[in-house]
């Protein structure tokens, strides 16, 4: 035996390498020599190098042999002390990734009546067991697994095994670990365990929406399933939860139409939900004592117990969110599912990290876990076995939830190579799925040409990308509240306002961000940062009148703009956070949807609701190349205080051979001369939108202060 107070510890770094450490109170760090021992051999080691620091001394040694994965291995020092070999940097080295690639599908719980398979991948593991306890009992029962190839433990336990709760054990570097599935469907009250299911017992009758073909096709409306439905006024039920957002033709006290009905109304393609996957903080059972935007993510396969009527249930949340995503499905739009594959609430306590400790996560030079995210950890997407869970999981949602479209969180922290394979993926089960995501650059340990980030997109050709130039080019920076854009009066800003408009692409000699349309999310607002009419009012106090102006020429940009538009919920309706810029953990006072807000700016809605369907009517607002808007959109008149588009010979798109839009931000009135001879007319104004004509106009046309035209032939 070692004595206890001993400091010696070896580290298996690759595969024929280990790091050995004797600190200076032991032995004063000195061994001449050292050796493996494995269950039937002892063989000698070649040090490599020593090295010295305050604490001790560490050596580099080389074996003849590799170490087999899944035994106890022994590291012997010159007087015969031993030290249990550790499983350390191997972990992530490309040859261990491909040692233990596994291609199977089948990790995680699969039931059936007569025996449930359990399924784990671990190849540091000596041994492992899964515990599951049958539902109403009060002891668990304990199951040996089967090491299998590629580091693969199973086990098939008969009986049956429904609504079970289950979670395994690991033995690896001397300690058993516990952990829950990664891979699980389903999972008791607040998460506390992997539960068993029969998932033939969730199908619901699904419902196709009609196809929309190109994505620059689609008016994206990002919320959050809580914010939407639980305002007092907002006529829903069931606020807050899955079933609320399934509830048509709900209406506020005033009896205006408000949630499912409404966004269908306003014009929406695609509605975009915050996090829906399991997260933490919200407790399941008592949600409205904390709130939370969901991108803490703990259960990636599993619905968030919050938004579910009986989350004690573990069938509840799966059959409610599927009811959910078909009852928008009914009402002609699409589901895009906010997803956070960048990291996990906690890394340390994470089944990633307790099942394969070291793998999951990125590390930097010095062995701490990087942190690019700002949350503390960021998933290695770039390893094969991270690659296959975000795809796996990517599958499982879309097949067996049928959602319509992913965005990705902090996409930059992912790599390229994860993000083509999502495409192939989500498009051979849905040709029109939606793959769009946040493509900043953080500092996490990926060569910049591997990050799925905005300098990158010229490789990522599929997916559409937040147009940040765009965003500050309109309202201006979020960093900085008074920070201040074209459409908020920062009129010399016009040649890059007219650059946003047409999608941020190569044109006139400007170098672009993207290479076509359909990669520029164009955005003023989302639930980051303040909203639009916070910061106008930061901006402008005791100007509430100006500012709406202001507020309804920035969302004009955004959906008269090439690319894929893309609105906050409320934005519609100047929908303030009382000033609060982060409010991912605020109460629902600050995050909720104010219903009786959109009764009050009802003119307001109806011109969004306007401008919506003008773009939908004419695919002049919808190019699908970057081709296509070099040769259709031209400068009218790009001055400081103006920008103005004329979309030339564009009468096979739709009803109107020439259509100009104008964007005028200026406080004082002017006037412009419009092109040719031909009387114009006007279809959206400083007060109204639509197809139907307001007016005509010749020669002139003039221009109140800070407002937006549309003017076709």
């Amino acid at each position: 035996m070692l004595p206890k107070n001993q400091s010696f510890h070896a580290y298996q770094d690759e595969l024929d390498v280990f790091t050995i450490f004797l600190s200076y109170d032991y032995f004063q760090g000195e061994s001449s020599s050292f050796r493996l021992k494995t269950e039937d051999a002892i063989i000698d080691l070649n040090i490599l190098e020593k090295l010295d620091s305050e604490y001790g001394r560490t050596y580099r040694c080389e074996s003849p042999v590799v170490p087999v994965f899944g035994k106890s291995h022994y590291i012997l020092d010159e007087r015969g002390q031993e030290t249990l070999l550790l499983v350390g940097k191997v972990i992530r080295t490309k040859e261990f990734d491909q040692m233990f690639f596994y291609e199977g599908k089948d990790l995680g719980a699969h039931y059936t009546k007569e025996r449930t398979v359990f399924k784990i991948w671990s190849p540091a593991a000596i041994e492992a067991k899964v515990h599951v306890k049958r539902r109403g009992a009060i002891n668990w029962e304990t199951f040996s697994l089967i090491r299998e190839e590629r580091g693969v433990f199973s086990a098939v336990v008969k009986g049956d095994w429904e609504q079970s709760c289950y979670y395994y054990e690991v033995f690896i570097n001397g300690e058993w670990r516990k952990a829950a599935d990664p891979y699980a469907k389903a999972v008791s009250l607040n998460s506390e365990y992997s539960c068993v299911v029969d998932l033939g017992k969730t199908n619901v009758k699904r419902v196709s929406p009609p196809s929309f073909g190109s994505p620059v096709n689609a008016i994206l409306y990002e919320t959050s399933i809580r914010d939407l439905t639980i305002h007092p006024d907002s006529g829903v039920k069931n606020k807050g939860k899955y079933l609320g957002v399934a509830e048509k033709n709900t209406r506020g006290k005033t009896g205006g139409i408000t949630g499912l009905s409404y966004i269908k109304n306003l014009g929406i393609t695609h509605i975009e939900f915050l996090p829906f996957h399991d997260f933490y903080g919200v407790s399941d059972e008592k949600p409205e004592e904390s709130y939370n935007w969901g991108y803490n993510p703990l259960f990636y396969n599993v619905p968030e117990g919050s938004y579910a009527s009986e989350p004690q249930n573990p069938y509840n949340r799966i059959l409610e969110l599927k009811e959910m995503i078909e009852a928008v499905h009914s009402e002609g739009m699409r589901v895009i599912m906010d997803v956070v594959y960048n990291h996990l609430y906690e890394r340390e306590s994470s089944a990633f990290e307790q099942l394969v400790p070291g793998y999951y996560f990125r590390f930097d030079e010095n062995g701490r876990p990087s942190n690019g995210t700002g949350v503390g950890n960021d998933f290695a997407s770039e390893r094969l076995m991270a690659r296959k869970f975000i795809l796996d999981s990517i599958e499982f949602w879309l097949k067996e939830y049928n959602v319509d479209g992913f965005r990705f969180d902090l996409m930059g922290i992912l790599d390229v190579e994860t993000m083509k394979e999502v495409v192939k993926v989500a498009r051979s089960y849905k040709p029109d799925c939606l793959i769009i995501g946040e493509g900043w650059d953080l500092p996490t340990p990926l060569a910049r040409q591997h990050k799925a980030a905005l300098h990158n997109q010229h490789i990522l050709p599929e997916i559409g990308q937040f147009n940040d130039f765009f965003r500050d080019s309109i309202k201006g920076g979020v960093f900085h509240l008074s920070d201040k854009g074209f459409a908020l009066g920062k009129l010399d800003m016009y040649e890059k306002a007219f650059h946003a408009v047409c999608a941020s692409i190569p044109l006139e000699g400007r170098t672009g961000i993207f290479t076509e349309p359909l990669q520029s999310v164009n955005f003023v607002e989302c639930h980051d940062n303040h909203t639009l009419w916070d910061k106008l009012m930061a901006c402008f106090p005791n100007q509430e009148e100006e500012n709406r102006r202001r507020h309804l020429l920035a969302t004009a940009m955004v959906l008269l703009s090439q690319g894929i538009p893309f609105l906050h919920s409320g934005q519609e309706f100047f929908r303030t956070k009382k000033g609060v810029g982060n409010s991912y953990n605020s109460e629902d006072e600050i995050n909720w949807l104010d219903w009786s807000r959109k009764e009050n700016y009802k003119d307001a809605v109806d011109y969004i609701k306007g401008l919506i369907e003008i773009r939908k009517n004419h695919g002049a607002f919808r190019l699908q190349t970057a081709e296509e808007i070099r040769k259709h959109l031209k400068k009218w008149t790009v001055r400081k205080g103006i920008v103005s588009v004329l979309m030339d010979d564009v009468g096979g798109k739709g009803p109107w051979n020439k259509i100009l839009v104008v964007f005028y931000p200026n406080e004082l009135s002017g006037e412009m001369a419009l092109p040719g001879e031909s009387a114009w007319k006007v279809i959206a104004d400083e007060n109204r939108a639509g197809i139907q004509p307001i007016r005509e106009v010749e020669k002139t046309l003039v221009l109140s202060p800070i407002s937006c035209y549309v003017c076709v032939q």
